[in-house]
């Protein structure tokens, strides 16, 4: 298996992964929705986790990898929100909960930048 194949399916992983813990343990997505937002949180918790699943299955695929790759890495700039909320919220909470809140933060960054080298390897030998 080639190195963006590889990297392509670990990023499949990790989004399949994300998107079913959104309805395994939906009560921590639900609080991280920006109030801006309209409707009931689990409602977005639940198209997020969706949408994670979607991408999963995507990038997973050799023929759809090129676009879900693109769309995944919009996706967590879109998520970036939830993130900041969560680092708010999270401001007076115990070190070790601060520093998961703060941590999040730069993580989305090799997210997007991992998302797109999957993009741009996948017209590469799967």
């Amino acid at each position: 298996m080639s190195a963006p194949s590889r990297s392509a399916l670990l990023l499949s992983g990790l989004l399949a992964a994300a998107g079913a813990a959104h309805f395994v343990a939906p009560k921590g997505f639900d609080a991280i929705v920006p109030k801006g937002l309209p409707g009931d949180p689990r409602r977005w918790t639940r198209l997020s986790g969706v949408a994670e699943v979607a991408l999963a299955a995507g990038v997973a695929h050799p023929r759809t990898r090129r676009l879900a790759a693109g769309l995944t890495g919009a996706f967590f700039v879109a998520v970036f929100p939830a993130n900041l909320r969560m680092a708010a919220d999270w401001r007076d909470r115990s070190p070790v909960r601060r520093a998961v809140a703060y941590g999040r933060l730069p993580l989305q960054v090799p997210l997007v930048l991992w998302a797109e080298s999957v993009r741009r390897g996948a017209g590469r030998a799967s």
